[in-house]
């Protein structure tokens, strides 16, 4: 049995599909993954909603967490997030609720305010982002009152996922989120792994505009950050070179799948896309266990996070395995 961390640590994957493989690999993978995260300790295992991306295959969120909760037995798995614009809120109560009857106790529903799309994707999913962004808050709320069972006798009833209590978190990278959680007293996870720029802010921001809900009495913050362990700086660094550059093509031709590392980054990248993609990636703690460590307990004292996430985008499965492995070791081994 592994060692309990002084704090609860958990994975973000967004089924990565590199350079090579195919979906089913990315799924075959992901399963992997996932059972090795519960067999370490790992609290949570959450998937990350994207459409038209060609190099993440977790499109189809909710099936995909009913595919690893089949074939784990006690890790929470959820989404990280499901973007609530693109779908009408019974649906998800009715796919999470029904999650949550097949695997009680193991299902999280994380939300996010954005598409997770560009405009045509957005138009194929017979969306219109101006009236959906607005209704974000009301929409979360509605699924608060489903999932709590607020009205014993509602006009539409999701079945299953009425009364189902599923645990619900707002996701973000900006003020937004973080105030909304705050208000609505709901745990909240900011997306530092890609968009780190407001995040002690946003931590700030809710919690001290936390009120106290049914749900949640005190402010609970998880911060998601990216975390390439090996076992020497010099091969983490190489193996960060895929992220680095996905980051890279992203802003030049759109989605991409995750390329093989280099040995140069500095010659893959102009000044500019450098600036642009450190700027995006400074959350990323990178290197042997001795560096990681150091990076982990440093990102706890500057956020007082109650629980962090890790995102590891490495090219090669075995080495990406490795990795979640010594982050456990590493989080097991951080003082209390």
């Amino acid at each position: 049995m592994p060692e309990i961390s002084p704090v609860p640590f958990s994975v973000l994957d967004l089924a990565p599909i590199p350079e090579g493989a195919s979906p089913a690999d990315a799924f075959r993978r992901s399963l992997e993954l996932a059972r090795l995260a519960e067999q370490l300790g790992y609290h949570r295992y959450w998937l990350a909603e994207h459409h038209n991306m060609q190099g993440i295959a977790s499109a189809a969120t909710s099936v995909l967490i009913g595919y690893l909760a089949a074939n784990t037995t006690t890790l929470r798995l959820g989404s990280g997030g499901v973007m609530l614009p693109n779908h009408a809120p019974l649906v998800i109560a009715e796919q999470f609720g029904t999650l949550e009857t097949l695997y009680p106790g193991r299902i999280d529903l994380g939300l996010g305010r954005a598409p997770g799309s560009d405009q045509r994707t957005m138009r194929a999913l017979r969306r219109h982002m101006n009236s959906d962004i607005d209704n974000f808050p009301g929409d979360v709320t509605e699924l608060i009152h489903w999932f709590d069972a607020t009205d014993p006798d509602p006009a539409v009833r999701p079945v299953p996922g009425y009364g189902t209590r599923i645990p619900l978190w707002l996701l973000g990278s900006s003020l937004y989120s973080a105030q909304l959680a705050a208000q609505l007293g709901l745990p909240f996870a900011f997306a530092s792994h890609f968009a780190p720029e407001m995040l002690l802010q946003a931590l700030e921001v809710y919690r001290a505009q936390f009120r106290p809900s049914p749900r949640l009495a005190t402010p609970y913050a998880m911060v998601c950050i990216n975390v390439v362990a090996a076992d020497s700086n010099r091969e983490a660094q190489f193996l960060f070179t895929s992220h680095q550059q996905a980051s890279t093509r992203l802003r030049r031709d759109g989605s991409v799948q995750l390329p093989p590392p280099i040995q140069d980054i500095n010659s893959y990248w102009s000044p500019a896309e450098k600036y642009s993609v450190e700027r995006a990636l400074a959350m990323s703690v990178v290197g042997d266990k001795a560096t990681v460590t150091h990076g982990l307990e440093s990102i706890l004292r500057q956020t007082r996070a109650d629980e962090l996430m890790i995102n590891c985008s490495v090219f090669d499965h075995q080495a990406r395995l490795h990795s979640v492995a010594l982050t456990a070791q590493i989080f097991n081994s951080l003082p209390g």
